[in-house]
């Protein structure tokens, strides 16, 4: 069977409609959603066509890149609760969940993200979006917020020529306009009343994102925020691995049914960046030993955004230079093979079967150790293996990958995210 290494696309919101096996379409359940995989066969986002496995890392690697960048350009920049950012949507989440927009409601599938705020939502009568759109005019509780309304203050540089609350941007060779609109949304058996969104008009350019987001960052526009009464600001999920696509994770809303035995590290502050989930990096080690990291490497900055965050979207770990070479030689001198090559991004591949040492993340209060399955990459054949990590400008970046199969907890009224291995099934 293919293994499949997903190539992350950032989004816009598709119809639960698209074609989905009916034995996909289970009934989400109190505050607990199954998180799929985006190659799932209960996902439309699956590829049309196969790929090869070394097309499937290196267009992987490409997009990821783009979204490892804008995080880092993140560092050292005034911050804005980017609503119709268009830097958002280079971003590239890779695990979705199942919500209902409007009355009555629409199924949609939407890109869980740690790192964005706003949730979006392809509106009827967008030129150049997905055929697949929130039709708000069969909605009884759809309204378009005006310039006068509080989360317009939110967006970026609004326009107001109108009685909207409007928004027209560019990123890249591509714009994207629409409006800030409101409606219920329901999320397994929760209805979430007045949830703000942008609902997007208009796109042109060749990187217009085909598929949605809801974001679960920390600022006023995210999940979190708007659902404070109902979830306490704290979810947990567990990713499914990409070795197994059928299966589905879970994204869990609220206090009640999180894990009472499990570690926890503090949540840092960036006043610069505050929606995203900062935590202390202490030291790596790899099979038993510390690795000599350069403090400044991997030290928590506010006043410039240094420092290391959780993310749900960006698929491979990623450490500032002088950290990732630092682990790198260190796995490299365990595996003591001396014949390493590279594939694209990654620059630690084999040819022949390595035993790898376990690799440990240590911060403030809690280490994660990650088994082979978090670290490795294997072609399908399994005549190449890549450490799949790379190199970062800015930030450290803990991804997707390395969390799978293990239960993530974000408990921000009491300011700390824990970690706990689990299967995700």
């Amino acid at each position: 069977m293919k293994t499949h290494f997903f190539p992350l696309v950032f989004l816009l919101i598709f119809s639960l409609a698209q074609g989905l096996n009916p034995k996909c379409d289970i009934q989400d359940h109190g505050s607990n959603l199954q998180v799929f995989h985006v190659y799932s066969p209960c996902s439309p986002f699956k590829p049309s066509k196969p790929l090869s496995w070394e097309e499937d890392v290196l267009q992987t690697l490409a997009k990821d890149q783009a979204r490892v960048q804008f995080l880092s350009s993140l560092v050292a920049k005034k911050s804005v609760v980017p609503i119709a950012s268009g830097r958002q949507i280079v971003q590239s989440p890779t695990y979705i969940v199942k919500a209902n927009i409007g009355t009555p409601p629409q199924p949609m599938l939407m890109a869980m993200d740690t790192s964005s705020d706003a949730a979006w939502v392809p509106c009827t009568g967008c030129i150049g979006c997905s055929s697949s759109a929130f039709d708000f005019a069969k909605s009884t509780t759809f309204k378009t917020l005006g310039c006068q309304a509080a989360q317009c203050k939110q967006v970026p540089n609004p326009t107001c020529g109108g009685s909207a609350c409007a928004f027209n941007m560019t990123y890249g060779g591509s714009t994207i306009a629409g409006n800030l609109s409101q409606d219920t949304i329901t999320l397994a058996t929760d209805l979430i009343p007045n949830y703000a969104f942008g609902c997007l008009q208009k796109t042109a350019g060749s990187s217009v994102p085909p598929q949605g987001v809801l974001g679960l960052g920390r600022g006023p526009l995210s999940l979190l925020s708007q659902s404070q009464n109902l979830y306490q600001s704290t979810f947990s999920y567990c990713l499914p691995s990409i070795r197994s696509p059928n299966f589905s994770g879970s994204l869990r809303l609220g206090p009640s049914g999180q894990p009472v035995r499990i570690k926890y590290t503090p949540l840092l502050k960036n006043p610069r960046r505050p929606s995203l989930y900062y935590v202390n990096l202490i030291g790596i080690r790899v099979g038993r030993r510390i690795v000599d990291i350069p403090p400044s490497a991997i030290a928590f900055n506010p006043s410039t955004g240094a420092g290391t965050i959780i993310d749900s979207g960006t698929v491979f770990t990623r450490l500032v230079e002088p950290a990732y070479v630092a682990v790198r030689d260190a796995f490299r001198r365990r595996v003591r093979v001396a014949n390493v090559t590279s594939l694209g991004g990654f620059d630690t591949c084999y040819s022949v079967p390595i035993n790898a040492p376990t690799i440990t993340f240590m911060f403030s209060g809690m280490n994660v150790t990650l088994p082979q399955e978090n670290l490795l990459l294997h072609s399908t054949a399994g005549s190449i293996t890549c450490l799949a990590m790379a190199s970062a400008p800015a930030l450290n970046v803990i991804a997707n990958m390395q969390q799978q199969n293990h239960r993530v907890v974000f408990d921000v009224p009491n300011s700390r995210v824990g970690v706990a291995r689990e299967l995700c099934s």
